[in-house]
């Protein structure tokens, strides 16, 4: 197929309410939304790529100059015939991981639109629904954070992460647990220790958790090496693995027991499959993880966590978790169970609600 036309969408969506991570607080969130159209069919694409460089060195700014410059121009009126054929044509670009996986994510829609399939189908999924959970970022308190808690257990999330730092960490866990003895809880703390600090961590082992994740700066695969020894509970990678390559050297070095896989940290949709199926051949568990992604990215993490391999909850809440009103037609809703059904439309399965994708839109480029 040959793509002639692509229209970059810069969007500002505000949250439901503030979202506080070891990076800071924020109250809207911005993305990319890429429309890549062959003959009369449209893909649809979105770069994760927040305003601030905290989670990632990208940007939407950058990302927008990646691709408008480099990576849109290396592909239009070109023959692809495959996400693997996008990739080559993409690697003369080094690293802008999210800008790649935008634009994938754009042509794996197409792909499953041109041959009538979803994209679960494509990439190979087995699940109809998948298991989910709610991420909740740093409260003022921890009564607060537990009132958040069962606001969420109320609407049937069974799963629960909270975000932690330095001062609020053991104190904000032992509370959501001894108000919830049963709940699955797990902890992310954004790469915001270092390898002396995160000894302070040690009593998170007696608090029964799924896991903690990315507790160590996003290049230390060797010091998360050394701080796994530590700990019974399972360390999980997310910031750290950037690639493949990334994911391969950290099972070998027993860096964690658990990964992360977000498509737009690693590059697509085809990298974060590649790293599920090495993964798997370890026999080592790996879930879906969120970036407050519209309907568009959520719709392609759902299909992303129906492969096999992904056998904890992934951060893949229903539409209205963060948005009053969301830029697709479609809503995902939570199922009995605390699951979500994976759409089974041709490609991703979403249509874009123009007015909505209105009130958002700070910038447009048409590139042909």
């Amino acid at each position: 197929m040959k793509i002639t036309r692509i229209i970059l969408h810069h969007l500002r969506m505000n949250l439901r309410s503030p979202f506080e991570t070891s990076f800071g607080s924020i109250q809207s969130r911005d993305c990319i939304l890429l429309e890549a159209f062959c003959d009369d069919q449209v893909g649809y694409g979105e770069c994760a790529a927040d305003r601030d460089p905290g989670f990632s060195y990208e940007t939407a700014k950058t990302a927008w100059h990646i691709l408008q410059d480099f990576l849109v121009p290396a592909v239009l009126n070109q023959k692809i015939s495959n996400a693997d054929d996008l990739q080559r044509r993409m690697a003369f670009v080094r690293g802008h991981p999210m800008a790649k996986a935008g634009l994938e994510m754009a042509v794996w829609d197409l792909l499953g639109k041109r041959r009538g399939i979803s994209l679960k189908q494509l990439l190979g999924g087995k699940s109809n629904r998948v298991q989910v959970g709610v991420s909740i970022g740093i409260q003022e308190s921890s009564p607060e954070l537990i009132n958040t808690v069962e606001s969420y257990l109320a609407l049937g999330y069974n799963r629960v992460k909270i975000k932690i730092k330095p001062g609020r960490d053991i104190g904000d866990t032992s509370a959501v647990r001894q108000a919830y003895p049963d709940l699955r809880l797990q902890v992310d703390a954004n790469s915001a220790y270092s390898l002396e600090s995160a000894q302070s961590l040690l009593p998170l082992d007696e608090l029964d958790l799924l896991l903690i994740e990315q507790p160590l700066s996003e290049d230390d695969l060797w010091d998360h090496s050394l701080l796994q020894k530590e700990f019974n509970t399972p360390i999980c990678l997310d910031e750290s693995i950037i690639s493949l390559r990334h994911a391969r050297q950290a099972l070998e070095m027993k860096a964690c027991k658990v990964i992360n896989i977000k498509s737009g940290r690693v590059g697509g949709l085809s990298q974060a499959a590649a790293i599920h199926d090495i993964c798997l051949a370890h026999n080592v568990p790996v879930w879906c993880g969120g970036m407050l992604e519209t309907g568009v990215g959520r719709a392609a993490n759902l299909a992303l966590a129906s492969l096999p391999g992904f056998t904890l909850p992934g951060d893949i809440s229903a539409t209205d978790r963060y948005y009053q009103e969301d830029i697709t037609e479609q809503r995902f809703t939570l199922n009995p169970g605390s699951t979500i059904t994976v759409p089974t439309g041709h490609g991703l399965g979403v249509n874009i609600n123009r007015k909505a994708l209105e009130k958002v839109t700070i910038n447009r480029l048409t590139i042909d």
